[in-house]
């Protein structure tokens, strides 16, 4: 049985137990009433069956509706579960095709199709397990299988202070507010191409904490693989990252604005020679560079956010650097040194009204609810939340020194962004993108332009 079957047929079995208890739970009460009627039991027998049944359904687990999530909970509530996915089904059309990106075709894409379950286990300790159904949930090239990927989390957490909590498992690394924001909350369709520079989801063990005061941190160490990946030899090392912040907001005692400043950073060996250091367009057309880098691996990420009510500006630096680097084809020699680095800024406006900071906890932004969901039966209650977007990003990889003609080592990209949230679990994006790259050789430069689209649904 593959791993896909292995976790629906989990997950099925732990929606039947729940949904078995409670239909159990409601049956009784119905059973003893239609005794009572039938005249087979008095109605001081009923009650007494009633009295016992009650006693006991209090000391039971049960669903408890929370922000409109439902989840299972045990009588002190110390301990629950709830199962949680999302669904996002993505189309692109291209306006122009470049002879390299035969990739670039129109099409639909699932683009994440994720269930697990997580929880709490005697208030102080927490768990997470998700898999992905996708095809692909590989956000460079053209969206072909990689079954590789289909465990996303899994891990557990002690946690007995707010302050320094404990994670053990496959998880998101602490490195980058663009990483840290979930797929679901992003800003755009997809995150930057800068963002695959940054360390992502793991394995590893990590420290993490916030304080009233408004600082938060986390640190780990790492295979610095990536998803479901050992270390490849005895070559490589563990990645050791970290992630410290403020959001000075809080620490002023406003609860409506948010100025966010954090720097991250991470150090380890790359000796895999499967790992790549490469980056995709953000319509998800094509990877520009798919490289082969051996060496040390030093990364530093600086990070900031101003969102001032509806209004909210974002940015990120990221560096990548290589030292000792073994030969590579087409570039550097053995020895040298490489450089990549990138950059992002993005202005977004919630035209509704609702406030990015109410959306903002522990050093990343989290799920909008609009101020009035859209209903279709009263169109005049609500029009869910709107809001609208730019942003600008740009990659460069030329110190690796290509010199074949299949590679942009340079490229910047321009988004526009519409998105509509009618429900707090529903979101639908609308991503206008027109990317430049540019060839080592100065030859055949691209100019791709991509409209794509989004719709999401998430529980």
């Amino acid at each position: 049985m593959n791993f896909n079957k292995k976790l629906a047929v989990a997950v099925s079995g732990a929606v039947m137990l729940m949904a078995g208890q409670f239909a159990l739970a409601d049956s009784t009460s119905d059973i003893v009433d239609a005794l009572v009627g039938k005249g087979v039991l008095t109605e001081e027998e009923g009650k007494l069956i009633t009295k016992g049944h009650d006693s006991a359904k209090s000391k039971a687990a049960k669903v408890v509706d929370k922000n409109g999530m439902l989840s299972l909970s045990s009588a002190d509530g110390k301990s629950t579960m709830a199962i949680a996915g999302r669904i996002q089904l993505d189309s692109r059309h291209f306006s122009n095709h470049d002879g390299r990106h035969t990739s670039s075709a129109d099409g639909f894409d699932v683009r994440r199709a994720y269930l697990g379950v997580s929880g709490t286990i005697a208030k102080y300790y927490d768990y997470k397990v998700v898999g992905n159904f996708a095809n692909s949930d590989n956000p460079s090239g053209n969206g072909s299988s990689d079954k590789s990927h289909q465990l996303d989390e899994a891990f557990f957490g002690i946690n007995f202070w707010k302050e320094a909590s404990f994670r053990f498992g496959q998880q998101k690394m602490p490195f980058s507010l663009e990483e840290q924001t979930s797929s679901r909350f992003i800003d755009f369709q997809e995150r930057s191409m800068l963002n695959k520079y940054v360390p992502g989801k793991e394995i590893g063990a990590q420290i993490h904490g916030v304080f009233d005061n408004g600082v938060f941190y986390g640190a780990a160490v790492s295979t610095g693989e990536g998803l479901s990946k050992l270390e490849g030899n005895t070559t490589d090392s563990n990645d050791v990252i970290g992630r410290v912040g403020i959001n000075f907001a809080q620490a002023l005692g406003d609860k409506d604005n948010v100025y966010h400043l954090a720097i991250a950073g991470s150090s380890g060996r790359q000796g895999n020679s499967t790992m790549k250091a490469d980056y995709n367009s953000e319509d998800k057309g094509a990877s520009f560079i798919s490289q082969t880098i051996i060496g040390n691996r030093d990364r530093l990420g600086l990070e900031g956010a101003i969102a001032l009510g509806s209004v909210k500006i974002q940015s990120e630096y990221i560096q990548n650097n290589y030292s000792k680097v073994q030969a590579i084809s087409n570039g550097k020699a053995s020895g040298s040194d490489i450089d990549i680095d990138g950059h992002y800024v993005a202005a977004t406006w919630l035209l509704t009204g609702e406030k990015y900071a109410s959306a903002y906890k522990a050093g990343k932004f989290d799920r909008i609810s609009p101020n009035k969901n859209f209903n279709p039966d009263d169109m005049s209650a609500g029009l869910g939340a709107w809001e609208i977007g730019a942003r600008y990003s740009s990659v460069d990889a030329s110190d690796i020194g290509y010199t074949n003609n299949t590679s942009y080592n340079k490229a910047n990209a321009y988004t526009l962004g519409l998105k509509w949230i009618p429900s707090p679990f529903v979101r639908i994006l609308l991503n206008y993108v027109n990317t430049e790259g540019e060839k080592a050789n100065g030859g055949g430069d691209l100019n791709q332009k991509a409209l794509t689209l989004r719709t999401q649904l998430d529980f």
